[in-house]
């Protein structure tokens, strides 16, 4: 239940990412310029939430899960399944959140004029891309994930 709350703010995020992008490109205003910075801090914040949870959750059920396989002496290949699960979305996640931050950061460049404006432009679809990547794999990985906790559950409930 955790995991699908913290996915849908993902998703919801992801699309702030792409309102935020899309209305950077009608700024033609110091106000403009103000509501695409809000839009684009927001959505990142709350894609740098969603993202640093959903890795804290897979590390936390992970360990749950490992002590139910210890105390219960259930099939040890379930603690493969979970190295497995951070395996497929850590690398990803850390990526998205990298992205997510230099872009935003690389914004405020351009605004100054230190860098062009393609330059944040195409990172910002290169993190866009990157985040419904990751918010896709996550959405597998957490599926899974509640599975095998619910798998445990029919296990250790006489």
């Amino acid at each position: 239940m955790m995991g699908r709350a913290l996915l849908m703010i993902g998703w919801l995020a992801a699309a702030g990412l792409l309102i935020a992008g899309f209305d950077g490109y009608r700024v033609d205003g110091s106000e403009g310029l103000s509501r695409h910075v809000l839009l684009a801090l927001l959505a990142s914040l709350l894609l740098l939430f969603s993202h640093c949870w959903i890795l804290f959750y897979l590390i936390g059920t992970g360990k749950v899960i490992k002590g139910a396989v210890a105390e219960h002496g259930l099939d040890p290949e379930m603690l493969d399944q979970i190295r497995e699960f951070k395996n497929q979305t850590s690398p990803w996640l850390l990526l998205a959140m990298i992205l997510a931050i230099v872009t935003f950061v690389l914004g405020g460049a351009v605004v100054t004029k230190s860098v062009p404006a393609w330059l944040h432009q195409v990172l910002f679809f290169v993190t866009v891309t990157v985040q419904v990547f990751t918010l896709r794999r996550e959405t597998r990985v957490l599926i899974a994930n509640e599975r095998l906790i619910s798998d445990i559950n029919r296990q250790v409930t006489p």
